[in-house]
């Protein structure tokens, strides 16, 4: 007797597309993969998404960026902290802000956090992300 469970295939809808930033808005590309082969699954999202991620909080979206930095700092995803920081300073957040956030970060999180989150603002930095301000 087999204990193999039957592969499901994820339907998809013949309803309007579906954007996978509907699911998030920091243009990751798997988004989009995921929008075309299960765009059920971007709609059901995008609710938690808006509440996580959206505006009319009463933390600041720049401020729940920080937080979310923190975490993929922690967890060594730079390009993930790119990103965020990207959303963060789109939102009003300054390259010292960033530091701050990552510093604060590194207390729980050691060297790596710090070094993850510092490689990630050079990047930007020499990107020119923040010659605008």
């Amino acid at each position: 007797m087999s204990t193999r469970r039957p592969t499901v295939k994820a339907k998809k809808s013949n309803g309007p597309k579906v954007d996978g930033k509907a699911a998030s808005p920091y243009g990751y590309p798997f988004w989009d993969w995921v929008a075309k082969e299960d765009p059920d699954y971007i709609k059901a999202r995008e609710p938690v998404s808006d509440l996580s991620l959206g505006a009319g909080k009463e933390l600041a979206i720049k401020y729940r960026e920080m937080v979310i930095i923190g975490i993929l700092a922690f967890r060594g995803r730079e390009g993930g902290v790119v990103a965020h920081m990207k959303r963060a300073i789109d939102h009003g957040a300054t390259k010292r802000e960033l530091l701050e956030a990552i510093q604060s970060a590194a207390v729980p999180g050691g060297g790596p956090t710090f070094s993850t989150g510092v490689q990630a603002l050079m990047q930007l930095d020499r990107a020119g992300a923040f010659d605008r301000r």
